[in-house]
């Protein structure tokens, strides 16, 4: 894990750099439930544990969690940090295409460094500018059931069932903040 002297100064560079830079279009929900089997949604009411995690502005603490093939887990994650943070459970594939998608909604203005544009959420985004939108499955949204925005001081919930060993990371995909060390392993028993 890298951590910076000044760590909200260091990533909210990197995520203005990335998001300045970012150019590619995105495809939304792009990699999101392809490849190998993440597991699926749980429900709380059968979990067999509860994991809470906190959520740094480069870290995330665990930094590794130990799952089994059938376990489902309740993560509570709080956001300790100053910037926008997500807790995204995937391949290292699907974070990398997760990560052109965040990078779009950054360059759209739906994220900023410390939150959500709730409002634009809510528009039609096959009218935005120059985008490619015959790549675009639906919507450009944030509400994977594997994935959650948490703001800062704010606390989310993922309930998820790992069905098979695989390489499975928690991460945040928002620009910058993969790259300054906010990933994490899941580490099958």
């Amino acid at each position: 894990m890298v951590r910076f002297p000044n760590r909200s100064q260091a990533v909210l560079a990197a995520v203005m750099a990335f998001a300045t830079s970012a150019a590619a279009p995105a495809l939304a929900d792009a990699g999101h439930g392809k490849g190998p089997s993440i597991g699926t949604p749980g429900v709380a009411a059968k979990a067999n544990r509860t994991i809470e995690i906190t959520v740094g502005d480069n870290f995330y603490e665990p930094a590794k969690i130990a799952v089994k093939k059938g376990e489902t887990i309740r993560f509570v994650i709080r956001n300790g940090g100053e910037l926008l943070h997500e807790f995204n459970i995937g391949t290292p594939a699907m974070h990398a295409e997760h990560q052109k998608e965040m990078a779009m909604m950054v360059e759209q203005g739906m994220l900023t460094s410390t939150g959500m544009n709730h409002d634009m959420s809510k528009m039609d985004h096959s009218k935005m500018g120059d985008m490619d939108h015959s790549k675009m499955s639906m919507p450009m949204k944030h509400d994977d059931p594997n994935s959650k925005l948490i703001e800062p001081g704010k606390t989310a919930e993922i309930v998820w069932t790992f069905s098979q060993a695989s390489e499975l990371q928690f991460a945040c995909n928002i620009p910058g903040h993969y790259e300054s060390g906010m990933v994490g392993e899941f580490k099958f028993n």
